[in-house]
């Protein structure tokens, strides 16, 4: 397997809340940046996305990609490229671990991308690094602040 980057950060929240945040992928446009648009395209027989299309806009990087999303438990979730305008392959996952008796949680978020222009593999890994701390910084920022389906409203306020 490819080369991969991955981090970890402590939530102070549940894990249940956690991946409550990072299951609703139309609600990623108001927390992450670079998702200008996420549409779930299909669902698995418990209602989890299972195909997901995304919008980026990161910069140097612009794309639309549709991830394969495969959910195992209730503490983790992988996913996996399907089609791409600029990416060979954009697999990565979510693992959640409870700590203080449920009371935080360690999210440990590993990326591997692959573009199809010639990157340098150093710095496809500092890529990999800068959308993993951003990724984990506005999760962080999101689920402490006490943003869930049910507040919409109230965020866009702030």
């Amino acid at each position: 397997m490819a080369e991969h980057t991955s981090s970890s950060i402590t939530i102070e929240a549940a894990p249940a809340e956690v991946m409550g945040v990072i299951a609703d992928f139309d609600r990623y446009p108001e927390w992450t940046g670079e998702v200008k648009e996420a549409e779930v395209l299909a669902k698995d027989d418990q209602g989890r996305a299972a195909q997901v299309r995304l919008v980026l806009d990161a910069g140097a990087i612009k794309d639309d990609h549709t991830l394969a999303y495969t959910w195992t438990g209730a503490d983790e979730v992988s996913w996996s490229l399907v089609k791409s305008q600029m990416l060979r392959a954009l697999d990565g996952s979510y693992r959640l671990a409870s700590l203080s008796g449920g009371a935080r949680t360690e999210v440990t978020y590993q990326l591997t991308v692959d573009v199809k222009i010639p990157m340098l593999g150093m710095i496809k890994r500092k890529a990999e690094k800068v959308i993993i701390d951003r990724a984990l910084a506005g999760l962080k920022k999101r689920v402490e602040s006490g943003h869930d389906a049910g507040t919409a409203d109230e965020a866009e306020k702030h």
